[in-house]
Parts: C-alpha cells; structure tokens; sequence
C-alpha cells in the first residue's frame, strides 16, 4: 500500500516537472503580435516620411502624386512601391521588449517614421529600422508600443529617400508616330528633316494580278530634307527613341529655366504637339553631364555624358552617307 502511494506521488511530480517545463520554455510564443488594421493603398492621399534630418510629405493630386510644398512631382514607381509596402504590412515575430534601439537603427538618430493618411485620418504609422541579417525582414515598432518585431520584407531603402530621388525625373515624353518634322541647330547650322511616306512599288503576280492588295501593303516612311536628301536611320532612330522617354539625372534647383540662354544644340520636334530639348555648355571642364531645359519640364536639369551622346550629332551625321553632298 506505501509503495502504491509513493508511486501516485512520483507520477503527480513528474506530471507536474513537465507541466513547468511546458509552460516555461524559452522558444514558445507567450505573446500576441499586433492586429493591424487593414489599409487599401488606393484609398491613400498622403504620405509623411521623417527621418533625422530631413522630413518629407507626399500628396495625391487627382492621378498624380506631387512633393509638398514645392510640389514636384514625384516618382510614379517609388510611390506604388511604398504603397504597397504600407498596405502590405505584416508583422511576423517579437524581437526585443528591452527598448535598446540602437543596435536595430531604431533610435532617434537612425530611425524613420512613417505616417499614411487618408484624408484627415491617419491609417497607419510605423517607425523603421535597418533590415534583419537575414535580408527578408525589417526591424519595426508602433506608437505606444516599445517593443520591436519583425516585419516580412527587406523595406528600409523604400522609404529611405530624398526629395531628389522622389522626384520624377521623366522630363519629355512623345510617341514617335506622331512626330512629323525633326529640326535641328547647332553653330548657327540648321538642319530640318520631315516624315515622308515613300511610293508604294506594286508587283504582279505569275499571273500578272497584284501580288498584294492594297490593305496588305506596309507603307515605308523616310526622313528625308526638303531637297530630298535621306536621314540615317541609325543615329535618328537613336535620336528619337532617347528623347521619347528622357529622364535627367537630377534637377538643378538653384537655377530657372530663364537662366539658361545661347544653346550650344537644340532639337526641335513637330507633331500634334511640338516638344523642345536645348543643350548647354557645361559647368566646368570636368563636368560629366550636360545643362539642359525641355517643353517637357518647369525646372532645368542634368543630363548624363551618354545622354548627350545619343542626341547631340552634327546636322551632316544625321544624314546618309552616300546623300552628304
């Protein structure tokens, strides 16, 4: 009968061990991660990013979002990427409840806030830190919550920016079709070049019927001078295609577009619509990109020594060679 007892008391310890180790055990979450409400980026008109040094706020103006208060406007893809990443958020793991900051760039000297509005209300804020050693999760924390957590993604450079790097820096845009006439000056030299549709060769058949019908026949356009001289395709084709879709390499702010006179090359293009590019010397001998203005910008800008080089040909190099007289 005693040993019985001392058995049911052995089990009742045992059971009880375990139940302790159970509950204690360092790697079982004791914990809930927060609930974030659930934001659609769609319904978003504003968003405040604020960093040690600089603070930045982004606006939706109708389909377009402008930097605030000069109102830029800003980088269509950099401001779909932070909207998705906003309203994607995802907390995945508690990482430190010790409010030591520091070692996850999360103090007030590293760390950025973000804040998502849509209209008066605040959707959502976070403060960011340095991206996990892992690469696929960024350190994150919410007002009135010390703790730190793991949040899915590496996102810190989505929102670690400037208001250069905001900027869309897209500064003419055209679709080649429509473009009817090229002119180009250079040294007082001007070269004028317009679209021109070829004739239409029309061959027989082995049975002397048009081997085409006129719906299959391509029409073939040249560019061609008024007194019918033929451009290069190359260097044209090179021409129009860096200038449908130009992006500069950063704006010049301390400067306006009335400051810049006497171009040492200027493109001008007539369509629909007509579009300019004026090319000016550079700052100093040691410059690697050019000064420039465009009917596609308010703002003077930078383009690169590659940009330029795809555009700024002499009139004679835009011609074929068997036409140069």
């Amino acid at each position: 009968m005693k040993a019985k007892k001392e058995y049911i008391v052995l089990i009742v310890v045992i059971l009880a061990v375990g139940l302790y180790l159970f509950f204690r055990t360092p790697d079982r979450s004791q914990y809930q991660l927060p609930r974030l409400p659930e934001v659609d980026a769609a319904t978003i008109t504003k968003i405040e990013i604020d960093k040690p040094d600089t603070s930045i706020v982004i606006e939706k103006e109708g389909d377009e979002w402008h930097l605030v208060p000069k109102g830029y406007r800003a980088d269509t893809n950099r401001v779909k990427t932070m909207l998705e990443t906003i309203q994607g958020l995802t907390v995945t793991a508690l990482v430190s409840e010790s409010k030591s900051y520091g070692r996850y760039d999360m103090g007030d000297d590293k760390k950025i806030t973000v804040k998502a509005w849509i209209g008066d209300k605040l959707a959502r804020e976070f403060d960011l830190g340095k991206a996990a050693a892992s690469f696929r999760h960024t350190f994150v924390k919410w007002p009135g919550d010390g703790r730190v957590y793991h949040a899915r993604g590496n996102f810190r450079a989505t929102f670690d920016q400037n208001v250069d790097s905001l900027r869309d820096k897209l500064v003419l845009s055209f679709d080649q079709a429509g473009i009817e006439e090229i002119r180009i000056i250079q040294d007082k030299q001007e070269l004028v070049l317009v679209r021109t549709q070829l004739p239409v060769e029309v061959t027989d058949g082995p049975d002397g019927a048009e081997s085409e019908s006129p719906e299959q026949r391509v029409p073939e356009f040249v560019w061609q001078t008024a007194d019918g001289r033929q451009g290069d395709k190359t260097n044209l084709s090179r021409l129009m295609t860096t200038l449908s879709s130009l992006r500069c390499e950063k704006y010049i702010d301390d400067k306006s577009k009335a400051d810049f006179t006497n171009p040492i090359y200027a493109v001008r293009l007539k369509g629909t619509q007509e579009f300019s590019l004026s090319l000016f010397a550079k700052t100093d001998d040691k410059a690697k990109n050019y000064p420039a203005v465009s009917s596609g910008s308010d703002y003077p800008f930078f383009l690169s020594d590659w940009q330029v080089g795809n555009i700024m040909k002499k009139p004679e190099e835009i011609l074929k060679k068997s036409d140069k007289s």
